[in-house]
């Protein structure tokens, strides 16, 4: 194991304080006016945004010191504690239920995602795998069944909540760590065919999810119910122009777009900062990425490289989604924006996902 220590990623830590401090400042801005509406409190979201980003950082500096090979140790462990949270989601009493969707365990307005904790122990479990059996990776039974056995087998338990965003976030991330790894194109193409052909079959059954395509390629056709949150995100996104209409002037936070302190933050930042300051947050991403594939090339071993590079690709999968998403790319899916959308498991998961990239650039060739 190697033991020589250097400093962090210092350019990685600026990247993500930046983003967590703008992402707070978002967060009231967007959910202030429906935050006094639903609870009377207009700080009421920043308050457990600030605590989640508390717990998230404390935890990001002790993992950031906290050697990473531990994970290695146990990877099989917390990927086995990950399903018992997922099949336990789904058990009516325990899972809560919100908007049509079972996915979370917890009481009142303090709860976890189990689908949260489960990209990270698959990212975790699939690179220690990867980095012991290698070899087989060329192989289908000795390399692509094994591990696409237990993604699929976890992508059906976030199905049945349903979250197809979550899953589709965990399934595009491990499907690039076995690309790297070295597996067959030709299997790649096999994967990609069926990919389609059960995409499609999600779709269909679900009338929800079709209303979603439909009213991604043309959200007009129906403006008051399956269109409405890409107008409303478009709304917002047009007026903005260079500079926005200013902080905390957005109209489209006014009842028009739903909890935009959520998915469509995005879409209340272009509104009240503009072309430029959607473009420096995309910047401050590109960083962040940058940083992350650094850290992957420069791992000191296998395990090291393939945890950064499930790590890294999640933050990107997740960017390009949600972003797509609100200036109407891609279909609406409940995909939040990393370190700036409200919701207390996925920050501090991906604050604590970042302090265990911060720990691999310390032991960094």
């Amino acid at each position: 194991m190697p033991n020589k220590k250097t400093a962090p990623d210092l350019i990685m830590i600026m990247a993500t304080i930046s983003l967590l401090v703008v992402g707070l400042i978002m967060v009231y801005s967007a959910s202030a006016i429906w935050a006094n509406y639903k609870f009377g409190d207009s700080y009421f979201f920043l308050k457990r945004q600030l605590l989640f980003a508390g717990v998230g950082l404390i935890a990001m500096f002790v993992i950031m010191n906290l050697d990473y090979w531990v994970w290695k140790q146990w990877a099989k462990p917390i990927l086995i504690i990950c399903f018992v949270l997922l099949i336990a989601v789904l058990i009516p009493g325990i899972g809560m239920e919100r908007n049509g969707s079972r996915s979370w365990i917890g009481v009142g307005a303090f709860s976890i995602q189990p689908s949260e904790f489960m990209k990270i122990g698959m990212i975790a479990f699939l690179a220690k795998f990867l980095s012991t059996q290698q070899r087989y990776i060329t192989t289908v039974k000795k390399g692509l069944l094994p591990s696409l056995s237990l993604l699929f087998l976890a992508f059906g338990l976030i199905m049945l909540q349903p979250d197809l965003g979550t899953g589709t976030v965990m399934v595009g991330t491990c499907i690039i760590m076995i690309f790297v790894a070295g597996a067959r194109v030709a299997h790649f193409a096999f994967l990609g065919v069926l990919g389609i052909v059960g995409f499609v079959g999600l779709v269909i059954s679900a009338p929800y999810r079709m209303k979603r395509i439909t009213s991604f390629l043309d959200p007009w056709q129906d403006p008051m119910d399956s269109g409405f949150q890409i107008i409303q995100s478009l709304y917002a996104i047009g007026p903005g122009g260079l500079l926005g209409l200013g902080l905390g002037e957005s109209k489209q936070k006014y009842f028009y777009l739903p909890e935009p302190q959520t998915d469509f933050i995005f879409a209340i930042l272009a509104e009240e900062l503009g072309f430029i300051g959607g473009s420096f947050i995309l910047l401050l991403f590109s960083i962040l990425l940058w940083r992350g594939i650094k850290i992957a090339l420069s791992a000191p071993d296998l395990f090291g490289s393939f945890l950064a590079v499930g790590i890294i690709s999640m933050v990107a999968i997740q960017v390009m989604i949600n972003i797509g998403v609100v200036i109407g790319l891609m279909p609406v899916t409940g995909i939040t924006l990393p370190l700036l959308s409200y919701g207390g498991s996925s920050l501090t998961l991906m604050l604590m996902a970042i302090g265990v990239l911060l720990n691999i650039s310390r032991h960094a060739r």
